[in-house]
């Protein structure tokens, strides 16, 4: 029975593997980058994109992900980001986005030469990235609110990350962390790992994210 079962998810991880490269030329052709945001629960993912878009008027578009709600869509379409959502309650609540659904989210969004497309992946450090979902670039973000040790704790999705942003930095002052410690540990991680800190209420540190996407921006 574990044999079956590990057999049917490396099949299952092969089709979305296949899937999501297909993506990501498409993608490229179109010269429209694509990152993959993923978090825990509240650490400020879709505050970063609305501040995000502000810097790039409507150039930038977003794949929603959440189990249940549309409200973080909402969020995003009320500041005039073209957002389309995904609910995974229906396919039994799962915890990541997979490759196909992006790729028929994509069927519903008009893309232009040089956008940038973000997927707001659910809030979750363990199952999304599991699942390649065609995107360009993986990126963490970690707000100091949740401590030094969750790269410790769930290294793959930092693993498997290009960039991590520490996000809340406002928040420091009222807290008992060590910001370098947080750091030290996303890097023990992954030495490869490019960090960012900012604070998307303030705008501290934001102009460093921007000239990070123009430099990555096909």
């Amino acid at each position: 029975m574990g044999k079956k079962e590990i057999k049917v998810l490396k099949e299952i991880l092969n089709v979305n593997n296949k899937i999501a490269d297909e993506l990501r030329k498409e993608l490229k052709n179109k010269k429209v980058l694509c990152l993959n945001l993923m978090s825990s629960p509240g650490s400020g993912k879709t505050s970063l994109l609305e501040r995000t878009s502000s810097y790039f008027p409507k150039a930038v578009s977003v794949i929603e992900g959440d189990i249940h709600t549309t409200l973080d869509a909402e969020r995003l379409q009320a500041v005039g980001i073209t957002s389309f959502q995904i609910n995974t309650g229906a396919f039994g609540g799962d915890c990541h986005l997979e490759a196909d659904w992006i790729k028929s989210a994509l069927e519903e969004i008009v893309l232009k030469k040089n956008d940038l497309l973000f997927v707001e992946n659910i809030g979750n450090l363990v199952c999304p990235a599991e699942f390649d979902v065609g995107a360009h670039l993986n990126g963490v973000v970690l707000s100091v609110t949740e401590g030094e040790d969750k790269p410790l704790k769930y290294p793959l999705a930092f693993q498997k990350s290009q960039f991590c942003i520490i996000s809340k930095l406002d928040l420091l002052p009222y807290l008992d962390i060590d910001l370098q410690r947080m750091i030290n540990n996303v890097l023990q991680i992954n030495p490869e790992m490019e960090i960012i800190k900012l604070s998307s209420k303030t705008r501290e540190g934001m102009q460093d994210w921007i000239d990070f996407l123009n430099s990555k921006r096909l």
